[in-house]
């Protein structure tokens, strides 16, 4: 038996553990792609549990929620707003809808590439956007990450020009402003949702749809989708976003934590995205698709009849300073000799 000493010592111990798990706080972390380790966002996910956890003593844990489990993406953004979600990594669309300003990103033949990008959303026109998030909804936006390099597919013909748009049923996510870029190009918008797409390629409801390689690969859209045209319309996004007041309630210590953590899970999300996009022609030919690379002039033909009557929409929304704000910065990262190509 247990002397007297000893059983107060083992109550103490485990009213300071019970204690301890009491104060310590809980990260609930969001994400959309299905939870191995060879989705980029699942891949990061760990790594800023991993890092976050050993940082913090454990009195920081993290619950990782992959594959919608926690609602789409609107209802994680509400989640957000609400707190009853900490952290979400979400996309382009459903942010835009929640803080429209966002939608500047969904103008479409705007990077030339991922390094220009990266130049744009880590600098002062990322860190206004963030801010202005804040300010307006209360969700701290702390690293942006690729969505994938947007290509248009269909089960119809090969895509060479906006010319061999018309008349397709192209799916596009819940978001005005991709609406309008494929009707712009001549195409049907059809609003379908993520979790059915597949089922709405399969059953011929939509001829086609648009996204990167991630995705493709994620939800087996090749399995419906004869061809693809790597005409790279749109860097799309996922945004690493945590609910502000639940950031302000963790200690200097807790917070440096999260921080780090998040820059470790946004690299490892850009790089393992970024290879994807940068193999789109042998990973999608080797799941038996026929891939279509264009031209520069070939991409200048569809940007002559998309971009510009999008900016324009986005500028209505949301207002002219975004838009130009978004391309002069667009115009600074680019290389002494880039091409300079605006709206």
């Amino acid at each position: 038996m247990f002397s007297r000493g000893l059983k107060t010592a083992a109550l103490l111990g485990a009213a300071a553990f019970v204690a301890g798990a009491a104060n310590a706080e809980t990260i609930r972390y969001a994400h959309f792609q299905p939870g191995s380790l060879d989705q980029p966002k699942h891949a990061a996910a760990l790594a800023f549990k991993s890092h976050v956890e050993a940082a913090t003593g454990g009195d920081v844990t993290v619950e990782i929620f992959p594959a919608s489990q926690l609602g789409s993406g609107q209802e994680v953004m509400e989640g957000l707003q609400l707190g009853t979600i900490q952290l979400g990594v979400v996309h382009d669309g459903p942010i835009g809808s929640a803080f429209p300003p966002f939608q500047v990103f969904q103008i479409p033949y705007v990077f030339d590439n991922q390094n220009v990008a990266w130049t744009v959303l880590d600098g002062e026109y990322g860190d206004k956007v963030a801010d202005a998030m804040l300010e307006q909804t209360g969700i701290r936006l702390m690293g942006y990450a690729d969505n994938g390099i947007r290509h248009f597919t269909n089960n119809e013909r090969p895509i060479e020009s906006p010319a061999d748009m018309e008349g397709l049923k192209i799916r596009v996510q819940p978001s005005p402003v991709f609406q309008r870029l494929v009707e712009s190009l001549g195409a049907n918008a059809t609003v379908v949702a993520w979790p059915e797409l597949p089922s709405a390629l399969a059953q011929g409801v939509v001829d086609g749809q648009e996204n990167g390689v991630t995705n493709i690969l994620a939800a087996d859209l090749y399995e419906n989708q004869d061809y693809i045209s790597l005409d790279g319309h749109v860097y799309s996004l996922h945004a690493y976003m945590m609910n502000n007041d639940f950031f302000e309630g963790l200690d200097e210590s807790e917070q440096q934590a999260v921080r780090e953590g998040i820059e470790i899970a946004k690299w490892i999300h850009r790089g393992m995205t970024a290879a994807q996009d940068a193999n789109a022609q042998t990973i999608l030919s080797d799941v038996g698709m026929e891939v279509t690379s264009l031209s520069p002039d070939q991409i200048a033909e569809f940007r002559a009849k998309a971009q510009g009557p999008v900016a324009e929409w986005v500028a209505g929304e949301v207002g002219q300073e975004w838009v130009d704000g978004l391309f002069e910065a667009v115009d600074a990262a680019k290389p002494a000799g880039g091409s300079g190509e605006g709206q």
